[in-house]
C-alpha cells in the first residue's frame, strides 16, 4: 500500500497503477455505510505495456477531466486525447478512454487510427454503423474501419481505444502479467503475506 486515501465523486477518476504490486481497499464513507447508496460507475483494467509491467506502483486522483461539447454530443475525457483536448491522467501506452453522451439524434465518427477499439452502452440506446448496442456489453470494433456512433433517443457510451500489445497477458485473480512465472510468484507472495497490509 502507498498509504493513499482519496474519495471519488461523480465525474472524477481514481487511477491506480499496480506495477510490480499494490494492495488496496475500496470502502464507503463510515458515516454513510448504513445508508442506501446506489452507485453508477465504471471500473476498468488497463494492461501495462511490455517492459513496463513491473514499474513502481502509483496512485492519482483527478477531478479536472476535460469535457468537450457540441450540439449533439459531449465527451468526458478520462484518459488520452480526443477532439483537441487531453486528460491529465498518466498513460503508459497510447489510450483513449471517454464517456460519450449523445443527444437524441446525435452522432459522432469513431476514427480508425487506434489498433484496438471498443464501445460499451451504459445508458439509453445507441448503435454503431446501424447495429444496435447491447446494454453493458463490450462491442469490439473491426480494426482499421471508420465507423459512426449514433443514437435516436439519446444514450451514454464508453469509448475505449489504444495500441495493441504484441505479447499476450495472463490473468489470475487480481494479478495480470505477460509472464506466468511472475504471476505464480505474486500468488506465492500473497499467500505468504509478503504484500503489506492496507492501513
Amino acid at each position: 500500500s502507498l498509504g493513499t486515501f482519496a474519495t471519488i465523486r461523480p465525474g472524477q477518476v481514481n487511477l491506480m497503477t499496480a506495477g510490480r504490486g499494490i494492495v488496496h481497499s475500496e470502502r464507503g464513507l463510515p458515516a454513510e455505510r448504513d445508508q442506501a447508496k446506489p452507485m453508477y460507475g465504471m471500473q476498468t483494467w488497463l494492461a501495462l505495456p511490455d517492459g513496463q509491467e513491473d514499474i513502481a506502483p502509483a496512485f492519482e486522483a483527478h477531478a479536472d477531466l476535460p469535457l468537450v461539447e457540441d450540439n449533439c454530443a459531449s465527451a468526458r475525457l478520462i484518459m488520452g486525447g480526443l477532439w483537441g483536448r487531453t486528460a491529465p491522467t498518466t498513460q503508459h501506452a497510447a489510450t483513449i478512454y471517454a464517456e460519450i453522451v449523445l443527444a437524441p439524434g446525435g452522432a459522432i465518427p469513431i476514427d480508425a487510427e487506434a489498433e484496438e477499439r471498443a464501445v460499451m452502452l451504459v445508458g439509453g440506446e445507441a448503435s454503431i454503423d446501424g447495429t444496435a448496442l447491447e446494454l453493458y456489453a463490450l462491442a469490439v470494433l473491426e480494426p482499421g474501419k471508420a465507423m459512426r456512433l449514433s443514437s435516436e433517443r439519446g444514450g451514454r457510451v464508453m469509448l475505449l481505444s489504444g495500441e495493441a500489445f504484441r505479447t499476450p497477458r495472463h490473468v489470475w485473480w487480481n494479478f495480470v502479467h505477460s509472464s506466468r512465472d511472475r504471476i505464480n510468484q505474486a500468488k506465492d507472495d500473497w499467500a505468504s503475506g509478503r504484500f503489506p497490509k492496507v492501513p
